[in-house]
Parts: structure tokens; sequence; C-alpha cells
């Protein structure tokens, strides 16, 4: 009987007449780097294009070209991470418009609703999201925000 129930899968996978192709080519992935960050040696990418899809690295509120957060506290920090983002979708043909998923990492998750009342004036339609607390972010910043994003 045991010998039966493992081999119950084999008999039915082969006994159907599904027919399984390899010749067919997998998705078309892209790593992509923001203009002037190429030779930064990162390890990471601004965002990775598989199809029609961007998925984004996270983004913090650093002002463009430095490692500088824009100061004031958690407002103008998520503020500034949104317009990174915002430029990250529209170098590689997306826009906030076509932002289907985002993930929030807080430094405090006290600091959620300053921080929501800043992303909520970002999207028409609002995308899914997650928002969590952790234990400290990159440059001692309070908000990081990766995307997940639909393309033209």
């Amino acid at each position: 009987m045991k010998q039966l129930i493992f081999l119950l899968p084999l008999i039915l996978l082969y006994g159907c007449d599904v027919e399984v192709s390899h010749d067919e080519p997998g998705p078309n992935v892209d790593y992509l780097q923001m203009p002037g960050m190429e030779g930064r040696n990162l390890p990471f990418s601004s965002a990775v294009r598989v199809d029609n899809t961007l998925y984004l690295s996270g983004n913090l509120g650093n002002l463009p070209g430095t490692l500088d957060l824009a100061p004031g506290g958690i407002g103008p920090e998520t503020r500034q991470t949104l317009e990174n983002i915002k430029s990250v979708l529209e170098e590689f043909g997306s826009s906030m418009d076509e932002v289907v998923k985002c993930t929030v990492f807080l430094a405090d998750i006290k600091e959620w609703a300053a921080m929501n009342e800043v992303y909520k004036t970002y999207f028409k339609n609002p995308p899914a999201r997650s928002a969590l607390g952790s234990s400290g972010l990159a440059l001692n910043g309070r908000v990081e925000i990766e995307c997940i994003a639909v393309t033209r």
C-alpha cells in the first residue's frame, strides 16, 4: 500500500495529457539604477523591472544627490521620501498613479499618523499598503518606503 501512495503522484503526472514546454522564454528582467548612481557600487538596484512591473528599493527622505535627510522630522522626511519615489517611478516609465503596493517602515510606529497625513496626499487611488515599526533605519531616517508599480 505504501508503494502505491508514493507512486500515485507519478501516475497522476504521467497519466495526464499535459504538455510542458521548456522553450518559452522567461520574463524580461532589467536591473535599473538612477542616473548618477551607476558607479557607486551599491548592493542594490534603484528598481528592478520584470515585464511591466517595477519593484522599487526602499527610499529614504534624503535630499537628492546627498546623504542628508530632509530636516524637520517625520513630516518633511515622508514628503521627501515620496518625492524620491516619484522621481524613480518617472525615470523608469511609471508614476504615483500606477503604484499598486507600498511597504512603509517607521523608526517609531508612534509616528504613523504624522507620516500618514503626508502619505495620503500623494495618491489619488491609495495602493495596498503595509506599515511597521523597526529598530532603526539607514542614515537614522524616520521613514523608509518601498513600492511596486506597473509601467506604461
